[in-house]
């Protein structure tokens, strides 16, 4: 079977304001309470954000909130709410920033995911297990899922994504707006020839073709790029959900597949961005703390509005780990200490002033060392990268059933 699947996407019906409709990924502005509180007041009760699960809420009502989610999703679906088109769909997106990012919205078959093996659809972060629980309580009973995922394609020659948008024009436009709270705008355009597509892109994580790239032969097609813990906890229901079935009935099965976004490495608009650390509740031992990390490099801490050089290794991969390291054995070592994670260095400063935390700038990780690094060492240290600034991150717009 094809690791990459033509889906049957929702999009909200052509009544529905797609501006109030569409809203920034649920784990962004977790330490900005003010952000969610204004995005609630300039969106309707036809949203997506009254079918996500803001991380920002976790610990607070979860059930309640779960079972209001689950009852929405259902009521759109009977209302009337969403209309349904099955293909490729090329997205474009265009933020503030003056960046674009063009991908293509797909299903792929978590048969070909998995955490702990090698397959053709590999994580680039470290799963943190206690996250998924919460996610998976709410993806379990969900009728749909909507995709904040996005996955990378290693196409340097730019075979697949790039041509298709050379001929964009040509293509059924289906839709084109202006997003919510600073986001840019989305468009959406119908591939009229998607199984070539298909085997353009499935050609790129041959055997062959990663064994000239990566020395291995195990294939490597996609690399989880925004989303991991999304598409881990989409493994892990569909295997407990798959249990109950027979061979026959795997084969089709909605929970099989996940809805994502894929992208091209080698866009010239595809930034990588450093996800910063706050540490709230620490003291400057912390700060001696990280500098006994030593290196060449050099990384900024902010404590007090005083600034702080600390010493780490200059390979970026191994300086992330080392820092994170150093975090997490503080706060585990000391009680009321915890971190966040955190997109931009204004938003960075901002969240530790109001709080008193310590705010760490990491180092930039650089994304044509992303395949080699993931196929020949595994997975990165969690947060190791963001692809973008956090307005720049996946809105909520298209969904697919999963039931």
């Amino acid at each position: 079977m094809s690791v990459v699947n033509i889906p049957e996407i929702l999009l909200p019906a052509d009544n529905i304001d797609k501006t109030k409709w569409s809203v920034i990924a649920c784990d962004q502005f977790t330490s900005q309470p003010e952000y969610w509180k204004e995005l609630d007041a300039t969106c309707g009760k036809t949203s997506t954000l009254r079918v996500i699960f803001p991380e920002i809420y976790l610990g607070s009502n979860e059930d309640e909130r779960i079972n209001e989610i689950n009852a929405t999703m259902k009521d759109y679906l009977d209302s009337g709410v969403f209309k349904t088109v099955k293909g490729l769909i090329l997205t474009v997106r265009k933020t503030k920033f003056g960046h674009k990012r063009v991908g293509i919205l797909a299903a792929i078959d978590l048969e070909d995911y998995s955490v702990t093996e090698k397959l053709a659809v590999r994580p680039t972060e470290a799963i943190v297990p206690e996250r998924l629980p919460i996610r998976i309580k709410i993806r379990e009973n969900a009728p749909i899922e909507f995709p904040h995922a996005l996955l990378l394609l290693d196409d340097n020659e730019k075979s697949v994504i790039e041509p298709i948008y050379k001929e964009k024009d040509k293509l059924k436009k289906l839709y084109s707006f202006d997003l919510n709270m600073n986001g840019g705008s989305l468009g959406g355009y119908l591939i009229d020839d998607p199984l070539s597509v298909i085997k353009k892109i499935e050609k790129l994580g041959s055997k062959e073709n990663s064994f000239r790239k990566y020395g291995s032969e195990e294939p490597f097609l996609l690399a989880v790029g925004d989303g991991n813990h999304s598409i881990a906890t989409a493994k892990a229901c569909w295997e407990k959900i798959s249990e109950t079935l027979s061979e026959e009935e795997k084969t089709n099965h909605p929970s099989r597949y996940c809805l994502v976004e894929i992208n091209n490495i080698y866009d010239e608009d595809l930034i990588f961005e450093p996800i910063y650390r706050v540490v709230f509740g620490a003291k400057e031992d912390l700060i001696d703390s990280l500098n006994c990390i030593g290196g060449p490099n050099r990384v900024k801490v902010v404590f007090k509005g005083r600034e702080y050089l600390v010493s780490v290794p200059d390979n970026s991969a191994l300086a992330i780990k080392e820092i994170q390291s150093v975090i997490d054995r503080y706060v585990s070592e000391n009680k009321g200490v915890t971190q966040d994670y955190i997109h931009g260095e204004e938003h960075l400063l901002s969240v530790a002033k109001e709080r008193n935390g310590v705010a760490v700038f990491m180092p930039k990780l650089e994304k044509g060392d992303l395949f080699s690094y993931v196929a020949k060492n595994g997975v990165l240290t969690r947060k190791s990268f963001s692809m973008g600034e956090a307005q720049e991150k996946r809105y909520y717009f298209e969904g697919r059933k999963i039931r």
